[in-house]
């Protein structure tokens, strides 16, 4: 049996009784058939030699070979139960009992061919020939069994024939010898087949099962990282939720003075470093299926002319040239999705550009669009093509500068790029740039001029919004088990003149709930924490307070507050159909969502609310 070239003496052991278990259970699969078969087809041929020489010889002969058959058919054989450590024993005992099966064959040509007898002489090389045949065909899984079976019977056969020694029996001899070689030959060169190939399959087997340990590991530990990512962002949310609040609460009272310069320098480092985690947010929801696209018909130099504003100053602080070119082409597509994708791209590519530009443009291809962003940056390697779109991943960035990003920009393109189903190609040459082609489907024009999809001062949105905003609730009811946010939350929404009371659990927000509707002053609005103390799910708990307590009790719209960034939390949410934003909260946008939530009726609440 050919050794295995693993390099474990154990592992051969294993990998070798193994393969010899699937030669004895081949052998061994037509044991009872093979050996009820040979009886039968003894006292067939007995009864003729004996009917025509007469020999009393050849009774004894007939008693002894049936009595080896009937040992051979009682005695314990192996069965798929028996351990794969037994194997070599079973392989032993079989090879022995053909052996005598063969050795007790071999004495009838020594009765039959001195008999000169040469139709019998004839009939009995047929038989010998057939066996062999049987044999190479049955037996040559174990070399032992073939070779114990096939050569006592064969060299009775040649040995009785030579013995003769005239002219045809020689020549019968000397057929019979070249048959028993070919016979063996072919036996040996079958039984090596069957070795490799089991060999193989077992190896494969046992490549496949620890490809299998290898993938459960690595899902294992992408598992562990997702819990460890989501826990360590909800934990870092938690403290920056706070900042920000008290930020804003003191950027608030400080506006008209020299000091309020320096509380603007901190919400500017809050903001930015909550638009890095927002950023690692953005995965989760799109892993979670939160976002989904609103396909419409978008003119793309409405979308360029922000892209164009947005880039243009970073652009020329590096002393980059950026062209947006109009092509006056329309696509189907989500445009506030698209508007991402495009500007994940863009910032990816003045990222990696230190001379030269980043042009971008659209043409139209038949039914569709290709919007490409095309740079003169440090290009990508063919071995690293594969890698861009992973998280965290970044080329020529082994120091974790923190102007390039997080590394998370083009694996929020790939997401999108499904979700939207626009195809992404990229075509890059080291040192001379790359090109990232995004495919869309053509649209018709819309009537109407150009309509930009966003402004390009996200600052002046804000305050219209602010502007064209319903009032701000008058009394508001914060349900958070962390004393920092309270305390936070509470200062920012009186320094707006809201009448803000704070509760650390359910059963002091239903109180406060009951003792306001009591009063004649109920709450307005109700935020509520997803994650509170002792595991109590926020969701939950805020539904039930929000429903009104008692006949006739209107209900309190909800607010959900949270830090969660499981995909599995973030698509109950969804599904709740709650409002929701995410820490840490821009102190405008939670007045807005506040305003808007207190206008309208509870059972107008829209789907979802984001940050």
């Amino acid at each position: 049996m050919p050794a295995v070239a693993s390099g474990d003496p154990s592992a051969d052991h294993s990998l070798g009784q193994r393969v010899l278990r699937e030669h004895v259970a081949s052998v061994y699969d037509t044991y009872r058939i093979s050996t009820l078969t040979h009886m039968v087809f003894v006292v067939v041929f007995g009864s003729i030699i004996y009917s025509q020489l007469k020999n009393p010889s050849l009774l004894f002969w007939l008693a002894s070979l049936l009595s080896a058959d009937i040992y051979v058919y009682f005695t314990p054989r192996w069965t798929p139960q028996r351990p794969a450590r037994e194997s070599a024993y079973w392989a032993r005992k079989i090879s022995r009992m053909v052996t005598l099966v063969s050795m007790i064959t071999a004495v009838v040509p020594w009765l039959i061919v001195p008999y000169n007898n040469l139709p019998m002489t004839s009939l009995l090389m047929a038989v010998v020939v057939g066996s062999c045949s049987r044999a190479a065909q049955s037996l040559w899984p174990l070399k032992s069994a073939l070779f114990g079976y096939t050569l006592p019977m064969a060299l009775g056969l040649i040995t009785a024939l030579a013995w003769q020694g005239d002219g045809l029996h020689l020549f019968l001899a000397a057929a019979g010898a070249a048959y028993l070689l070919l016979t063996l030959r072919a036996g040996i060169g079958q039984h090596k087949l069957l070795t490799e190939s089991l060999l193989l399959r077992f190896e494969n087997e046992a490549l496949a099962a620890r490809l299998g340990e290898q993938i459960a590991a690595t899902e294992r530990a992408s598992e562990e990282k997702t819990r460890f990512l989501g826990t360590a962002s909800h934990d870092l949310r938690q403290p920056l939720h706070a900042i920000a609040l008290f930020g804003a609460a003191l950027e608030n009272e400080l506006r008209d003075r020299p000091e309020g310069r320096n509380a603007e320098r901190l919400m500017r480092a809050v903001n930015a470093l909550g638009a890095s985690l927002d950023t690692m947010l953005d995965v989760s929801r799109l892993d979670a299926g939160v976002i989904t696209a609103v396909p419409q018909p978008v003119q793309l130099d409405a979308l360029f002319l922000p892209l164009n504003h947005t880039f243009s100053a970073r652009a020329e602080h590096k002393q980059l040239q950026l062209r947006v070119r109009a092509s006056g082409l329309w696509v189907h597509s989500d445009p506030q999705l698209l508007h991402r994708m495009l500007s994940n791209l863009m910032d990816n590519a003045l990222k990696y550009t230190a001379q030269g530009g980043v042009t971008v443009m659209a043409r139209e291809r038949g039914d569709s669009v290709w919007v490409e962003v095309r740079d003169t940056g440090i290009g990508i390697a063919p071995e690293q093509a594969g890698r861009i779109f992973e998280e965290f991943y970044q080329i020529d960035n082994p120091g974790r500068d923190r102007s390039r990003g997080l590394g998370i920009g083009l694996s929020i393109v790939q997401r999108l790029s499904r979700l939207l189903g626009h195809p992404v190609q990229m075509h890059s040459r080291p040192g001379r740039g790359t090109l990232f082609r995004v495919v869309l489907p053509a649209a018709h024009a819309m009537a109407g001029g150009l309509v930009p999809a966003f402004s390009a001062d996200t600052g002046e949105v804000l305050a219209s919004q602010r502007k064209a905003a319903p009032a701000l609730p008058g009394r508001v009811l914060l349900l958070d088990d962390e004393l920092e946010i309270r305390e936070a939350m509470t200062g920012l929404l009186r320094s707006h003149a809201i009448d803000a009371h704070a509760v650390a659990d359910e059963a002091d927000a239903a109180a406060a709930l009951q003792w306001a509707r009591r009063e004649g002053r109920p709450f307005d609005l109700l935020m509520c924490d997803y994650r509170l103390a002792d595991g109590v799910d926020g969701l939950d708990a805020g539904l039930r307070l929000s429903l009104g307590a008692g006949e006739g009790a209107p209900d309190t719209p909800l607010l959900l507050v949270t830090g969660e960034t499981s995909p599995a939390r973030l698509q109950r949410v969804r599904e709740s159909q709650v409002p929701v934003l995410f820490k840490p909260v821009v102190a405008s946008a939670l007045l807005q969502a506040m305003a808007e939530l207190a206008a309208r009726k509870p059972a107008a609440q829209p789907s979802a609310m984001d940050a």
